[in-house]
């Protein structure tokens, strides 16, 4: 996943000699510098707050090569909720041999003090999933899915890091329970909506939801914008 002409990638690559011994700490960090061949100076230039910041770009390039997997891999077959399982699959095989680099970036994060950055990390890694899927959701519906699947994608990220089946089959087991619990959840959603009963209870609150806009998402009634 590195690429040596990269600054970024070099000090990625060089830090994952070092973390599972020390951790994402100032010691890898300044450790990875040197194996780079830069300076701390030229380091904190890339990576302002050090090892917290590497720790992160560590999670976005395995975002980004989960992001390019997927766009090479036909998932036409795939029911949907198959193809999000194939891609947290995705994500955490392509780390299988940087595992205690991720386990030491979860405890990192962890800390009240990087919690924040955690949560935006887990954040960000939903929305590529669910972006590389083609979903075109512009309402709540947006926010919903990519709270759901941060659950799902760090739980299973935690079971994934104590499992030590072969080749991970009790992880992928646990993965499509998760899934299914929220599929569960969908399926009752619907047939709320579709009850004669219960549906006119949901009018109200999904005219308000339908209000609420994914970032970047203009209003329909916008100067230019087009009404079908």
């Amino acid at each position: 996943m590195s690429d040596s002409t990269d600054p970024k990638a070099a000090m990625i690559a060089a830090a994952l000699m070092h973390v599972p011994f020390d951790g994402w700490s100032e010691a890898s960090f300044r450790a990875a510098a040197h194996d780079a061949g830069l300076s701390l100076p030229e380091a904190r230039a890339l990576f302002a707050r050090g090892a917290v910041d590497l720790a992160l770009a560590f999670h976005a390039q395995g975002d980004a090569a989960m992001v390019a997997r997927l766009a090479e891999t036909d998932l036409g077959a795939l029911r949907y909720s198959d193809r999000v399982a194939f891609a947290i699959r995705t994500r955490l095989e392509l780390v299988e041999h940087d595992k205690e680099a991720v386990r030491r970036g979860v405890t990192l994060f962890a800390l009240p003090i990087h919690a924040a950055d955690g949560a935006k990390a887990l954040w960000q890694t939903a929305d590529a999933i669910w972006t590389a899927l083609g979903d075109t959701s512009d309402d709540l519906n947006w926010y919903t899915k990519r709270a759901t699947l941060s659950g799902v994608y760090s739980a299973t990220v935690l079971y994934w890091l104590g499992d030590q089946s072969m080749d991970h089959s009790a992880s992928w087991a646990f993965l499509e329970r998760r899934i299914d619990d929220v599929m569960q959840i969908e399926r009752a959603k619907k047939a709320v909506r579709e009850s004669k009963i219960l549906g006119p209870l949901m009018a109200g609150p999904e005219w308000l939801a339908a209000k609420i806009k994914a970032p970047g998402a203009a209003p329909a009634d916008l100067p230019g914008r087009w009404r079908r």
